[in-house]
C-alpha cells in the first residue's frame, strides 16, 4: 500500500458578529502568525463564497500588541457585507473555509500552493498506481494506493486503509521540512535541500530491509535523494499502520518518505520529485512472498 493524505488546512465558521465580520476555529496545524490577510474560499451549500482574512491593523496598535501574534479570536474573516443577516444568508454557522491560492510555477520545476502538505503525496501515490498500470511486464505484488483522510485532526484514515487493505508492505508519502533556509540550524533540524531529491526516513520506527530496498531503487534510476534520522515515532501515518497492522495476523511493514517542501503549513509551499519513479521502480523489484519481515 502507497499512502499519501489529501487533507489541507482549514477553518470551520463558529460565530458571526452583529455587523458580519465571521469568526472561527481551524481545522489542521496552523501558524497563527500568517492568518491574517488572506484570501480564502468559504465552502457553502450555495456554492463557493469568497471572503479575506483581516486583524486589528497595525497603525491602531500600541508598540506591546504590535510584539504579540494575535489569538484565534482575534482575527476574522470579512465578506463585505454590513450586517449579520446579510453575512448569513451567504454562509452557514459550520461551513468551512480554505486558503485561495492556487498552483503557480515561478522558477523552472520549483511552484508555489496552498495544501503541499499533502496532496502532493496523495498524488504521487496516484500518478505511481497509473505508471506502474502501463508496466507490460506482471508485478509479483498487488499495489494499492490509497489518498488518506483526516491526517491533520488525528490520521484517522491511515487507520481505516490499513485496517481495509490489510498490506504486507506500506509506505506513506508526506512531505518533509526542507532545512535549506535561514534561521534553520541543522544541528536540531538535520540537512535536507529543495530540488535535492525525495527523502528517505531511517530510524527505530523504520523497517530497515524497505530501506535497503528504496535506497536501490533510487541508485539504479540515479535519483538524488536524502537522508532523514527519525529516532522515534515522529511520522504520524506510518505509526497509525503498524498499529492497526498489529490488529492483523499478517503484519506489515511499514516505511516513510518525504518530498521536500519549505513553509509547508503556510499557504506557500515548494516541491521538486522525481518520487513517482522512485516508488514505481521499488513496485517492480518485488518479488513473490517478499514481506520486508525483520
Amino acid at each position: 500500500m502507497l499512502a499519501g493524505h489529501m487533507d489541507e488546512l482549514g477553518f470551520i465558521i463558529t460565530y458571526v458578529n452583529k455587523d458580519g465580520f465571521i469568526y472561527f476555529d481551524t481545522i489542521g496545524g496552523h501558524d497563527l502568525s500568517i492568518i491574517s490577510g488572506r484570501r480564502v474560499i468559504i465552502q457553502t451549500a450555495n456554492g463557493p463564497v469568497k471572503g479575506v482574512t483581516g486583524k486589528r491593523a497595525i497603525h491602531l496598535m500600541d508598540e506591546e500588541d504590535r510584539k504579540k501574534v494575535p489569538k484565534k479570536h482575534e482575527i476574522w474573516i470579512d465578506l463585505g457585507v454590513r450586517s449579520k443577516k446579510e453575512a448569513l444568508e451567504r454562509v452557514a454557522i459550520g461551513d468551512v473555509a480554505t486558503y485561495d491560492h492556487e498552483l503557480e510555477l515561478f522558477s523552472g520545476s520549483i511552484g508555489t500552493a496552498r495544501a503541499f502538505d499533502n496532496k502532493v503525496g496523495a498524488y504521487v501515490v496516484g500518478e505511481t498506481l497509473i505508471r506502474l498500470a502501463k508496466e507490460k511486464k506482471k508485478l509479483a505484488a498487488k499495489v494499492v494506493s490509497v489518498a488518506t483522510t483526516q491526517e491533520e485532526i488525528g490520521t484517522r484514515g491511515a487507520t481505516t486503509a490499513a485496517y481495509a487493505v490489510n498490506p504486507h508492505l506500506a509506505l506513506a508519502v508526506d512531505v518533509g521540512h526542507a532545512t535549506d533556509h535561514p534561521d534553520c540550524d541543522n544541528r536540531k533540524f538535520g540537512e535536507t535541500k529543495l530540488g535535492g531529491g525525495p527523502i528517505i526516513c531511517r530510524g527505530a520506527n523504520i523497517n530497515p530491509k524497505v530501506y535497503e530496498r528504496l535506497l536501490k531503487a533510487a541508485k539504479k534510476l540515479k535519483i538524488p535523494y536524502q537522508l532523514d534520522a527519525d529516532p522515534r515515532r515522529r511520522a504520524r501515518m506510518p505509526g497509525r499502520f503498524r498499529w492497526a497492522a498489529g490488529a492483523s495476523p499478517r503484519g506489515s511493514s511499514v516505511f516513510r518518505c518525504a518530498i521536500c517542501t519549505r513553509r509547508a503549513k503556510s499557504w506557500t509551499s515548494r516541491m521538486w520529485s522525481a518520487a513517482c519513479s522512485f516508488f514505481v521502480e521499488f513496485a517492480k523489484g518485488l518479488e513473490k512472498g517478499d514481506y520486508a519481515h525483520w
